[in-house]
């Protein structure tokens, strides 16, 4: 999981480097792009710094417990099939990338709501899931020929430690998809992980 925040410098530079910056101008799908990766930037960052609050506020026997008992389970996204490595990421199709990344944010939907309540920052979750949605399903209308519908207190504190460890994880997912997608229809695509 700290992995994801080291890797957080490289994909801001490959953001800042897949804006565009040259003469052409932007288009209505590279603004779209912008607008969903910093979303999602937004919405990993705060994964991050809840997941880690909530983890700082347990007894070390509590994290000790929660860890074992979390490398046991499974998030509630991981039936959705998506790229085991940055090779497999690199290969797949911007319009593959943009479905897993829907299909990721879409399986949030209901399980934010559970995160939501206390912090103002948590109230924030699900609102911005939703633009994030909206946003992601415009990019995949726009880089498509037809629109494609998609189918496919111990206690509390595991299912809070489950959710915020899941949700880190899967906006990293999606913020790498984004960004890769996003990366590869720019004029000066250079897009390595």
């Amino acid at each position: 999981l700290n992995s994801a925040h080291l890797c957080l410098p490289a994909i801001l530079l490959l953001s800042v480097m897949c804006l565009g910056i040259s003469c052409q101008p932007i288009t209505d799908n590279q603004r779209l792009f912008s607008i969903a990766v910093s979303r999602v930037q937004h919405l990993h960052l705060l994964a991050q710094r809840l997941f880690s609050e909530f983890e700082s506020s347990l007894q070390t026997e509590e994290q000790r417990q929660l860890n074992k008992i979390f490398l046991q389970d499974f998030c509630n996204s991981d039936y959705i099939i998506s790229p085991i490595d940055k090779h497999e990421t690199q290969r797949s199709s911007v319009l593959k990338l943009l479905s897993i990344s829907y299909r990721l944010v879409e399986s949030w939907e209901f399980p934010s709501r559970s995160l939501s309540g206390g912090s103002s920052p948590r109230n924030q979750i699900s609102p911005k899931l939703s633009e994030l949605k909206t946003g992601i399903l415009l990019l995949i209308r726009a880089n498509q020929d037809a629109p494609e519908i998609f189918t496919d207190t111990s206690t509390l504190q595991l299912a809070t430690y489950e959710l915020l460890a899941c949700f880190k994880k899967d906006m990293h997912k999606v913020e790498t998809y984004l960004t890769v997608a996003k990366c590869r229809l720019s004029p000066e695509a250079n897009c390595t992980l």
